[in-house]
């Protein structure tokens, strides 16, 4: 199975969504778009099952750090909801890195609006979330969130691009303190800081292995 075209369709289907949000149909469309969705639904739910591959490493398992400067969709965890490029019902960010800070870019559709003509706070809060992921594999770290304290300074803009960039600011042993910026046309729309817990990654995969 090829994973572009797997994306492909996601990319698809993910636009479907913000088009059907942001426009109105008849009740007729709407009877027809029903009646072809779910025979669409009914092809896959009768497809073979998948299950998400677990990867016997931490080398294979923690998030692609791509080349300086090189922007890319998530590749490894493809499903991934913010920077998947298989997920239907994802972000579908792109993603890139200068130096050790991370950096991930999106425009938000009609879909993840919250207030009119405002992205949803929680929809920011996880690009943020996982732009910090993207700056543990940076340090080669495996770790999950503790604390993610979020300040919101303007409206977040739907369909414009917006960049969340985060660093590590320091570590105090297993603690580890990040820090993010989210900028949309060069206004900074949200900061934030959180506290991240090192785990060790060979025992964390194994435990997975002895639980799949």
């Amino acid at each position: 199975m090829s994973d572009d075209l797997r994306a492909d369709v996601a990319g698809v289907m993910r636009e479907l969504g913000h088009e059907f949000v942001a426009h109105e149909l008849s009740d007729e469309q709407f009877a027809r778009f029903a009646e072809h969705l779910a025979a669409l639904r009914d092809i896959v739910a009768g497809s073979p099952p998948r299950t998400r591959a677990m990867a016997s490493s931490f080398e294979d398992f923690k998030m692609a750090i791509p080349e300086e400067g090189r922007h890319v969709r998530h590749q490894l965890f493809a499903d991934s909801i913010v920077s998947g490029n298989a997920n239907p019902m994802g972000l579908g960010a792109t993603l890139w890195r200068q130096g050790e800070t991370a950096f991930m870019e999106v425009s938000l559709g009609k879909a993840f609006e919250g207030a009119p003509g405002r992205s949803h706070g929680g929809i920011v809060a996880a690009l943020i979330d996982e732009t910090m992921g993207l700056v543990l594999a940076l340090h080669d770290l495996l770790a999950f969130t503790g604390r993610l304290d979020i300040s919101y300074h303007a409206p977040t803009p739907i369909d414009t691009p917006i960049v969340a960039r985060a660093w590590l600011d320091h570590r105090d042993g297993r603690k580890l303190r990040l820090v993010s910026s989210v900028t949309a046309n060069d206004v900074e729309v949200a900061s934030a800081k959180a506290l991240f817990i090192a785990v060790d990654p060979e025992r964390f995969l194994a435990r997975h292995a002895l639980e799949s």
